[in-house]
This record gives structure tokens, sequence and C-alpha cells, in this order.
């Protein structure tokens, strides 16, 4: 099969597109025939580039931490898939042999695309328990993008923002991967009341167009001025940041009423940022950060985007021996919205 190596980190270069053996799928493993992998800034091209030594990788490394695609074999004991199901997967998963439900496991674990082989081949083997079905009507391309970025975002509002219906949350980088994912979620699927913020009037277009019931340009207006002004001096219940821009940041807690909560996964514009703590205390403010997501959370983001309720930004679809230039383009910073590798295009 054909797939993308890193053999040494370094620039985009040094992606390789060579044939690799095909993997065979251990017990209770399955084989997909991918359709789509993400390029994602830190868990692709950071990596790549040798930034990210951190997490453990062992080159040579085919990497992509999401895929979707098809089902072409199942290995030993495998009953819940068969050859021609749709199936997407992404992220930490068992490393060795484990029962296709993953009961009894204790054993290492760890990111596919990082700790195992990933989503930038032709074939790739994961364990028969990290595939997620994927609903008929979305396409693999729409698929591993809501496999990379809806879950993370339905756990924060959901379960560690605890976000409800009529609550006002304010979405800062609302052009961003998991800004706009967050205002979708907010808006279409919870209710509540969302306030968009970015730092370009075309950012903040993408934001209203999405739904945000109000957007805001942080760099032409205060942003804690034009919360209060939308929540009548009340403030917002929550913000839900990824970005930790230390020169926004502290404007935008400001703007947290009480009883509020701020919610983060993330920091790439941090992360160090100062804020008002009479205000956290005075108001009785929650900050948590999580990563990740819930398992259990998973169909149901996909049963989302089917019904059109998240719809996933795709800013290019690239074949999957154009990767070099995908990493040029994401540490370009060069559109909106996520590239997406198809190693089925010629």
């Amino acid at each position: 099969m054909k797939a993308i190596v890193i053999h040494e980190y370094g620039p985009p270069d040094v992606l390789r597109y060579e044939d690799v053996p095909d993997p065979q799928p251990r017990q209770g493993e399955i084989r997909i025939a991918v359709h789509a992998a993400t390029v994602n800034r830190v868990l692709d091209v950071s990596l790549r580039a040798g930034r990210e030594r951190y997490r453990g990788p062992v080159l040579p490394l085919i990497p992509g931490v999401d895929c979707a695609g098809i089902v072409d074999a199942v290995g030993p004991n495998v009953s819940r898939w068969k050859v021609g199901d749709r199936v997407s997967a992404a992220g930490v998963m068992p490393l060795d042999v484990c029962n296709e439900d993953d009961s009894g496991y204790r054993g290492p674990q760890g990111m596919m695309g990082i700790k195992r082989p990933g989503g930038f081949a032709e074939l790739v083997a994961v364990p028969a328990c990290a595939g997620v079905r994927i609903p008929q009507n979305l396409d693999f391309h729409r698929a591993a993008v809501v496999m990379r970025h809806v879950p993370t975002a339905w756990n924060l509002l959901f379960h560690v923002a605890g976000l409800k219906r009529g609550e006002t949350v304010l979405v800062m980088g609302a052009g961003g991967n998991l800004g706009t994912v967050g205002i979708q979620i907010a808006k279409n699927v919870i209710g509540a009341r969302v306030i968009a913020a970015a730092g370009s009037d075309e950012r903040v277009a993408l934001g209203k167009k999405l739904g945000a019931d109000f957007a805001v340009n942080y760099v032409t207006h205060n942003i804690r001025d034009e919360a209060m002004k939308i929540t009548n001096g009340k403030g917002v219940d929550v913000l839900y940041d990824n970005i930790a821009n230390p020169k926004v940041l502290p404007t935008a807690f400001e703007a947290i009423g009480m009883d509020g909560r701020l919610v983060t996964a993330g920091a790439h514009a941090g992360p160090h940022v100062s804020i008002d703590f009479s205000h956290l205390y005075h108001k009785r403010i929650t900050i948590k950060g999580r990563p990740g997501y819930t398992p259990s959370d998973l169909p149901h983001c996909l049963e989302a985007a089917a019904a059109e309720k998240v719809v996933p930004q795709i800013e290019r679809v690239l074949p999957l021996s154009r990767a070099v230039e995908a990493h040029r383009m994401v540490e370009a910073h060069q559109g909106q919205g996520k590239i997406v590798l198809d190693p089925t295009l010629g």
C-alpha cells in the first residue's frame, strides 16, 4: 500500500509518499480502507517538525490521528464489524492485542499516528473497540473532521461547562476549528444564545453564518463591553476559549457573569495569560481545562453531523500524495477549515 512516512523530523519535505507492507489486523482488530484523514496543526504538523517529542513517537512513523473509511478486513474474534461497514476512528486506543469490546484490557494505550500507525495511508489497522459507525448520509470527509474536533467541543460544552438551553456562551476564536464547531453545538444542539468572537471581519462573518446570535471583532471592539451590552450587564454564563490569546482573553474573562464558567482545551496563542482574580472570586467563576472527549458521545457527534446540526468546515481535500503541500498550507495558516487527505483520489 501507499502511505506517508516520517523517517526524520524537519520541514514538510521530510514526508515520504512510499510503498509499505499492508497491515494485517490482529485478534480483536479491523482494517480500514481509508477515504479521509485530517491534517492537524499540532498532532501532525508540529509532530513532523519535531516539536512533539514528549509524546513519545518512534520513527519511522505513519502519521494521521484520525481516519474514516470502509472496513476491508477483520481479525480473529471480531463479530461486531464486517467487511463493507462504514467506520471512523481517532485518538487514543489500545496498543496491544485486546478483545473487540476492550473488556479486561489493562495494557498500554496511545494515539494512532503517534504510538501506532495512523491514517495517512491507504490502509490502517485499529482495535475494533476504537471504531465508530458512520451514518449512511454522512460522507467520509466530514466524518473524519467530526472525529477530530466535534467530540472535544461536545465534551467541553455539555459535560465540562454544563451549558444549558437559554444560557449565553461567548465563543472565542469563532473562525477556528473548535470555534466553528462550538458555535453550532451550542446553538443547534443545546439551544444556547451564542456570541461569536474573532479577530477579523471575515471570521466574524463566518460565526454569524454558522448560527451565532451575535458576533464581535475583538480587534476593533472591546469584547467585554460588547458582551455586557448583549447580556444587559449580566455577563455571559460560559466563556469557551481554546486559544489563550494573552492580548484578548483577560478582557473576555471580565465578561463572565455570576457563577460563570471558563472552559478550554487549547492554548496555542498562550500559554501564559493574566486574569483579574478579584473578578474570579467575586463572580464565583469556575475554570476547567479538559482535553479529549467522552467516548459515549461519539455516535451523538456523528449523528448531529449527519442531521446537519453540525457542519464541519473543510477548506480543501487533497490526494494523500500531496501531504507535503497540505502541511505547508497548514503552516501558512491559509484558509478556514480543515484540510483532508483522501488516499482514494488520484
